[in-house]
């Protein structure tokens, strides 16, 4: 047997006007648990994609040894025919489909062209209990959380007698826990003999897990480090990452404070469906001029949902409270009326909500403020071009031409648009909800240098994010969420992850 499961040589991919990959090499060996590092951009998702045949065998340069045999694959299922498994960022399941019937999708048990219900929902229950996962193979696919249909998408992929598994950013949607038993699950599997190559973000992750990373930058093989021999250091990874140290992970600012701009008082939301259910429940916060406010809390403790509800009442039913913007108080009953008095609203979830990813850059960027483009319904392209150059060149969005679709761009980079809409809009207030969410340290460096340069021109900002370093390395006040209640609040000075923790956690009682 070869001592690499997986040997990538000389690997070139080549879109019109862009080279993802310039000779790249990859080496996994048997047994092991290799991480994939890099910049979004760099080329990780591409060379991913080569490896499991989404770009098949002829539209790249290079070659492909799976356990010392050249491989060249026509589709992702000759991949899988040899035991090569991905599990993309964007969970490839059915919603309205069940579990059993999702992890045997086009694989299904049975003969004669006759499904056996029977043997497809035991083999199911037998690969939930590999995953740790207790539900019964008959629950639909939509009544899951995140975390659990990361697990469906692995029991799936152990369907398919997966030797190499690949998890594209698996933990980016998930709290600390089901992160947690992810990363527990991929060592299991190490010892039972399955490889795994892991692309994360998450550098603490990548620590606990891995035995070998390779960094790639600029599409290029820039080292590939034994985490234990090599004695590799979050810096030290940062560093092959961004070609550069980052000796501070969030860049310094000196707050100049005013007076209150935006406030919120006696705010309750009840469930969009179960009309007797309060998601948000009297709420109040405040944000001040050049402010920058967090709001922590774990996964289901309402804050998207607070965030949702107040930007135009684009989430909720029997919405109460008031909502005041320089003293003055708003009644914000649809996105156009939160738009036109200065508030902006940057979704966590920028794929679906946050872009028009069939649309170009130019168009993404322009589509929240038309008016300022328009004259009598007539939008002036060339106008909404010099626009769209002119946030490609300030916001760093990488790209040769601002009629690229917005689609292609790397995580970071569709950030970067999404949030080149909301400041074209001329906002004063800005909620930013998960701003850095699936994006690397590199990136996420730039955009925390925009939010604070929005400060210093004396916007009010509230991030809501699941990270607490970013939280507190970020934020001059912080609110803790916990059932849908502002349960604590403290300032820059008092907080700490323990601090924080405690009121996150803190029931209604």
């Amino acid at each position: 047997m070869a001592d690499y499961i997986l040997e990538m040589r000389g690997i070139t991919k080549t879109f019109p006007g862009v080279k993802a990959l310039e000779n790249v090499n990859l080496k996994v060996k048997e047994g092991e648990v290799h991480a994939l590092c890099g910049e979004n951009g760099a080329g990780k998702s591409t060379l991913m994609k080569v490896l499991s045949g989404v770009y098949p065998h002829g539209t790249y340069e290079g070659d492909i040894l799976f356990k010392g045999n050249v491989c060249e694959f026509k589709d992702i299922k000759s991949s899988e025919s040899l035991g090569i498994v991905i599990i993309h960022q964007e969970l490839a399941l059915i919603p309205y489909l069940s579990i059993a019937e999702n992890i045997f999708l086009g694989n299904e048990q049975g003969a004669r062209g006759v499904i056996d219900w029977n043997e497809t929902n035991v083999k199911a229950k037998q690969l939930l209990s590999k995953v740790g996962l207790k539900e019964s193979p008959g629950t639909l696919i939509n009544t899951l959380g995140v975390g659990k249909q990361q697990l469906v998408e692995i029991a799936k992929a152990l369907s398919k007698q997966v030797k190499l598994l690949i998890l594209d950013e698996p933990t980016a949607a998930l709290n600390e826990e089901d992160s947690e038993n992810l990363l527990n699950l991929i060592l299991t599997f190490k010892q039972q003999g399955i490889s795994s190559i892991i692309i994360s973000h998450k550098l603490n992750e990548i620590a606990k897990v891995a035995d070998s990373i390779t960094i790639l930058r600029d599409g290029k093989t820039i080292e590939t480090l034994d985490m234990k021999a090599d004695e590799v250091t979050e810096d030290r990874i940062i560093k092959g990452m961004v070609g550069r140290d980052l000796t501070h992970r969030y860049p310094e600012r000196v707050p100049n404070i005013g007076e209150t701009i935006f406030e919120v008082k006696n705010w309750t939301v009840h469930h969009p469906q179960h009309l007797e259910r309060k998601v948000i429940d009297n709420v109040d916060f405040h944000i001040r001029k050049g402010e920058i406010v967090g709001i922590a809390g774990l996964m289901g403790a309402g804050r998207t949902e607070l965030a949702m509800s107040i930007f135009g009442r684009s989430y909720g039913r029997n919405i109460s409270g008031q909502v005041f913007k320089d003293g003055k108080e708003l009644h914000l009953r649809t996105i156009s009326q939160a738009i036109d008095n200065g508030i902006a609203y940057v979704t966590e979830d920028r794929k679906h909500y946050g872009l028009v990813l069939i649309d170009d850059i130019k168009r993404n960027i322009s589509m929240a403020s038309l008016p300022k483009l328009s004259r009598r319904s007539v939008v002036n392209e060339n106008e909404e071009i010099v626009v769209a150059e002119s946030f490609r060149k300030k916001m760093n969005i990488k790209t040769p031409s601002v009629k690229q679709i917005t689609g292609n761009l790397s995580g970071g980079n569709q950030q970067k648009v999404v949030l080149s809409k909301w400041i074209f809009s001329g906002p004063d207030v800005l909620i930013l909800d998960e701003p850095t969410r699936g994006i690397d340290v590199g990136a996420k460096y730039e955009i925390y240098t925009i939010i604070n340069q929005l400060a210093s021109e004396g916007k009010g900002v509230l991030i809501i994010s699941s990270e607490l370093p970013e939280i507190l390395g970020m934020c001059d006040r912080i609110y803790i969420m916990s059932e849908g209640r502002m349960t604590g609040e403290v300032s820059r000075e008092e907080a700490s992850q323990e601090t924080l923790m405690k009121y996150m956690t803190k029931s209604r009682g």
